[in-house]
């Protein structure tokens, strides 16, 4: 008989209940996340037969969102992406127009970049006033007024006839596309899984800069052949268009859920529950001298003991159009949700993320503000249409830009996390900024000093924009999903604060632009911005490194303003 009394002090007693909740309290942080069930052990939802664990996780509602058919979810996606792109144009396809306007409007470009500086600003303002009105009374019903208000804006666009008339459309567009900057996120984080995200959000980030690129492209031929005029009447028209489509195919995704943390705590619980009962087996080999674990997938915690069978109906087609949500919805007062964003000011990635796709902006504002007065003179001496055909090259570096920061970081994590006994940081996914960074600042430099010294085209137009394209389509995606990552019970908040930042630098150097290069010189200016984006793409690596310790030391500031009941 095998004598094991040797062995016995090695024996680890069972942890109590109240131990185990105090650990898991203690181990919890945000953002922190069991993505990966390596040995398929866990009691929670997998993602089909994978090893992938849901998150969040699905609830029994038969109307919640992430129980849709995959068929439906890309649906719903696709008429989100199709009316992201058509804002994207809208808010900055006039580049081509601008040598018209400055004759038919009797001005100049300083006029043209304030107008433009104006639309940031409101872009900004619709993000503080439509995002909680979102939370509160749907999202649906917000996407179909500010359809509305696109197609409005662009009628008075085309029959303008006085750069006070153009002011106007500026803001009404402007205003309208800001749920295309916040929304439209947070309706891809209510329909699909973490592991999907940085997919299907590279890919608005896509939209959005691909309708910046080809809008222009494709209005410098309107411009030639048909007026700039026709370019408000044909986007009054795609408008109306989805506008019938949002009416009777757009399904409402607003489903507020609170269980986030408690989802994460009851896997910490079960890994804890089972860590705590190693005992000793002895084998052919070693005596009982070594341990060997036994898995327990049971929760100690009330999740199941208190789970209900959903007794909720499926709600039917009529009742899916209604344009206001009073069941699923926030149901905090408005201004609450209002003052929310402020809250997350104290979360340091949403505030660095903030500024980071802010500088983004920057090169996007360069372009529109520079194509025109560099490309239709000499040497370049294009026309309108060769102006907008510039943008393809941004189009192209974009399109690798959307892999490299979606999909392909998204596998990317995926492995890591295995790499990490399951556990998935948001860090991870901020390694994948370091070739944006190199290449972004590389491109500036091209474009830049390319210009100045009146290069082969080839070289801004070409090399240079679409190096810009590939930074700003791939590290747009990554900081915006990486900070969601971070603290995904303040997902809308801290995405409005993201937003307005970039759309107040944004506003900011679209002003500041002109007046810039007429005193420093496009060589001065190019340095300069080749530097901000040097330390803003580059400061990821704090994030990276330190991270975690911010996100633990900012763990009861997120739980006390994440929590719904909280009002202030």
């Amino acid at each position: 008989m095998l004598d094991c009394t040797d062995n016995m002090s090695d024996i680890r007693p069972e942890k109590t209940t109240a131990e185990i909740q105090e650990e898991v309290e203690d181990t919890w942080v945000p953002g922190t996340v069991h993505l990966v069930d390596l040995d398929q052990s866990l009691d929670v939802k997998h993602n089909g037969d994978s090893d992938l664990v849901l998150i969040p996780q699905p609830s029994d509602d038969p109307n919640d969102p992430l129980r849709w058919s995959q068929k439906k979810k890309n649906l719903q996606f696709s008429i989100l992406w199709i009316w992201s792109f058509l804002t994207a144009v809208a808010t900055n396809w006039s580049g081509p127009a601008w040598d018209n306007w400055v004759v038919d409007f009797n001005t100049n470009y300083s006029v043209l970049n304030d107008t433009s500086a104006v639309g940031w600003c409101f872009l900004g303002v619709g993000c503080l006033f439509l995002q909680p009105t979102a939370m509160k009374f749907g999202r649906r019903g917000v996407y179909i007024f500010a359809t509305i208000c696109q197609m409005c804006g662009n009628i008075i666009g085309g029959v303008a006839h006085s750069i006070s008339m153009l002011y106007g459309c500026n803001i009404l567009t402007c205003f309208a596309g800001a749920p295309c900057d916040s929304l439209v996120q947070i309706s891809t984080t209510d329909v699909f899984f973490q592991h999907e995200r940085a997919h299907r959000i590279s890919l608005l980030t896509f939209a959005l800069y691909s309708g910046s690129y080809l809008g222009p492209m494709v209005a410098g031929y309107i411009v030639e052949s048909q007026g700039w005029r026709w370019c408000m009447w044909y986007l009054a028209i795609f408008f109306g268009v989805i506008l019938a489509f949002q009416i009777f195919f757009m399904e409402d995704t607003i489903f507020v859920r609170d269980d986030q943390k408690r989802d994460e705590e009851n896997i910490l619980t079960q890994i804890i529950s089972r860590d705590s009962r190693i005992v000793p087996e002895p084998t052919d080999n070693n005596h009982g001298g070594e341990y060997s674990k036994r898995n327990y997938t049971e929760s100690i915690t009330e999740a199941e003991s208190n789970e209900k069978k959903c007794t909720v109906e499926k709600r039917t087609y009529l009742e899916k159009l209604k344009v206001i949500e009073t069941k699923y919805n926030d149901k905090r007062p408005w201004y609450v949700i209002f003052l929310r964003p402020f809250m997350a000011i104290g979360l340091p990635a949403f505030v660095w993320g903030g500024f980071v796709y802010g500088v983004q902006v920057m090169w996007l504002s360069l372009m529109a503000t520079t194509q025109s007065e560099f490309f239709s003179v000499a040497p370049y001496n294009f026309g309108p249409a060769a102006v907008g055909d510039t943008n393809i090259s941004c189009f192209i570096g974009t399109i690798f830009g959307t892999f490299w920061g979606g999909n392909w970081s998204d596998k990317f994590v995926a492995w890591m996390a295995r790499r990490n006994k399951g556990i998935l940081e948001p860090e991870f996914r901020l390694w994948f900024m370091i070739l944006p960074a190199v290449i972004n600042s590389a491109g500036l430099l091209m474009y830049g000093l390319g210009l100045n010294s009146q290069i082969h085209w080839i070289l801004p137009g070409g090399f240079g924009m679409a190096f810009m394209g590939f930074g700003m389509g791939s590290a747009g995606a990554l900081t915006i999903t990486y900070a969601l990552d971070c603290y995904p019970q303040m997902q809308s908040e801290g995405l409005v604060l993201m937003l307005f930042f970039r759309n107040m630098i944004g506003m900011g150097f679209t002003f500041a632009i002109q007046p810039w290069l007429d005193k420093d010189g496009l060589v001065t200016t190019t340095w300069l911005m080749f530097m901000l984006s040097v330390v803003f793409n580059f400061s990821c690596f704090i994030f990276i490194f330190w991270g975690k310790k911010f996100r633990r030391a900012t763990k009861k500031w997120y739980l006390k303003y994440s929590d719904s009941r909280t009002l202030f």
